[in-house]
């Protein structure tokens, strides 16, 4: 633990007794996450922003803008101690990387002069294909200090537990770290195991300790709950720079999960400021940490920087934009569908939503004439929404960016109740997991233990709703991720019989029922509902 020096009731003096103080140290940390590909700018659907936006002036973000922000507050901040932190999940979220598996990122990413990235789950999104190219090619230490590799893992031990930066005479240690689900939110493959992750930080912080390093930041992708109930709380961690939960946190915005930093005590009684910075290159994340002279935290002040049209985009990097998009651009443009009303994903991960609903119709529908009754998708797999009017490919596959194929097999009515409870377990936390339906009908109470959350199933027989019956079995469609176990619903993968996993991509399914909805109109329906205490009666 660290203690100030205490003067003695002892002859000698205190001089004589403590070392000399030093001045407070200063050290600004700019700071982003989640950044999923969205290289282009968006609009406020998190989908690509097209050049019919009124003058582009609602447009946000992009990689031109943000590292234009980057080298501004580099400007503005020279000749003091700054660092710039990538808290994960660059992989996953748009046509660039559905074409360039990553190369696209780490080009922009390898311009921002990183730091320190640590690992997200979307990196191993495709194994090792793509993320062993990334790292051979990335010029800043990529962390995770939970990751662990066996000989025979092409990404070797190029993934670190920890790296030590200098600053203004100063060693600072960075420590990464992914969430524990990784191998059930992606597929890291045989040769990458993910250990527990403050165990795994602990160590990492054990480590810099001994060598003296006072000053120590988690850069971790595990998101905001965690980093506050546990990583804040690890002995040795001073400042927590996360993502993963895509959490806003602001000082001057009614949206804000919470403030910006948010201070959590530790067990020694210190403040630990906890930062992230929403998603999609949004928001730039800035705070300023003062330490004193034993490493301590004194204050931590700052706010994220919108990334808006106030921000001016580099020329030079929306000129390399335009270059690399030319392959996909004819591809993306086809209008494939059009929509009455905006088509939210804003929600899906806590309870119905309209793209929830239209992409499990689509994908029952596609199935109608298999003996498929249910239709579950994860919440989290819908990654944007869609604006009125028309609808591009290139919008679906923003909002489905995953190329992951229909799955058929049947569940007893007892596991689907088990697969709808692994769906609700973790619905504080914001997972991907929540289940949007078709042909069914649940409600659920989020006050009751994980596990213990599900009211009451129905199913759709004919033009009716009937109880759900445990002992009978139902055919269900999903997506080939789920299928695998992804997301927790291990038993779509141990009790799934009459599987086929090698069903039409769920983009192109979702494409041709657009295309034959045109003018479609989003709608709720009750399918999913909330409710506290005594059952509600869904009829």
């Amino acid at each position: 633990m660290r203690k100030s020096c205490v003067a003695a009731a002892l002859t000698i003096s205190i001089s004589a007794m403590c070392s000399p103080a030093f001045a407070d140290y200063r050290l600004t940390i700019l700071h982003f996450n989640d950044f999923h590909s969205r290289i282009e700018p968006i609009n406020k659907y998190d989908a690509t922003c097209s050049t019919t936006e009124p003058s582009k002036l609602t447009c946000i973000g992009g990689v031109a803008r943000l590292e234009k922000a980057i080298d501004q507050r580099r400007a503005a901040l020279k000749g003091t101690n700054v660092i710039l932190l990538d808290a994960g999940d660059n992989f996953q979220g748009s046509l660039f990387y559905t074409t360039y598996k990553g190369a696209a990122e780490l080009e922009f990413l390898n311009d921002m002069k990183l730091d320190a990235m640590t690992v997200g789950n979307h990196e191993f999104d495709d194994g090792e294909a793509a993320l062993a190219p990334f790292l051979d090619k990335a010029q800043f230490p990529v962390l995770g200090a939970n990751v662990v590799t066996d000989a025979a893992s092409k990404l070797r031990d190029r993934i670190k537990p920890f790296v030590i930066l200098n600053r203004g005479g100063q060693k600072i240690g960075i420590i990464g770290a992914v969430t524990n689900d990784t191998p059930e939110s992606a597929t890291p493959g045989p040769h990458v195991r993910i250990t527990d992750d403050a165990a795994a930080i602990k160590a990492a912080a054990d480590q810099l300790k001994a060598q003296g390093i006072d000053k120590i930041i988690a850069l971790t992708h595990v998101g905001y709950a965690r980093d506050m109930a546990v990583i804040a709380k690890i002995p040795g961690i001073d400042v927590v720079v996360g993502g993963h939960s895509h959490t806003l946190l602001a000082n001057h915005d009614p949206k804000a999960a919470g403030p910006y930093p948010t201070m959590v005590k530790n067990p020694g009684g210190y403040d630990v400021p906890v930062v992230t910075a929403a998603s999609y290159s949004k928001y730039l994340g800035e705070i300023t940490v003062t330490f004193d002279d034993q490493g301590v935290v004194k204050a931590a002040k700052g706010d994220p920087i919108l990334l808006d049209s106030k921000i001016p985009e580099d020329p030079a990097i929306t000129a390399r934009i335009w270059e690399l998009s030319k392959p996909i651009e004819k591809m993306r443009q086809q209008v494939i569908g059009s929509a009455g009303a905006v088509i939210d994903a804003s929600t899906c991960r806590k309870e119905e939503c309209s793209m929830g609903n239209l992409i499990a119709d689509a994908m029952l529908d596609r199935v109608k004439g298999q003996g498929i009754d249910i239709a579950i998708e994860n919440g989290g797999g819908l990654r944007a929404s869609f604006g009125a009017g028309d609808i591009t490919l290139g919008d679906v596959l923003t909002v489905l960016p995953f190329q992951n194929t229909l799955a058929t097999f049947q569940l007893t009515g007892a596991e689907v109740v088990a697969a709808l409870e692994n769906g609700l377990s973790r619905i504080d936390d914001g997972a991907g997991r929540f289940p949007q339906v078709a042909g069914l009908r649940y409600s659920f109470d989020k006050t009751k233990p994980a596990g213990k959350r599900v009211v009451a199933v129905q199913v759709k027989q004919g033009e009716a709703f009937v109880p759900l019956d445990p002992a009978k079995t139902y055919g269900i469609v999903s997506n080939n991720y789920m299928r695998a176990g992804g997301d927790g619903y291990a038993v779509f993968v141990q009790n799934g019989k009459k599987a086929y996993d090698f069903g039409p991509n769920l983009e192109d399914v979702v494409s041709d029922y657009l295309m034959h909805h045109t003018g479609y109109k989003p709608y709720l329906d009750g399918r999913v509902a909330a409710v506290h205490g005594p059952g509600r009666d869904l009829n």
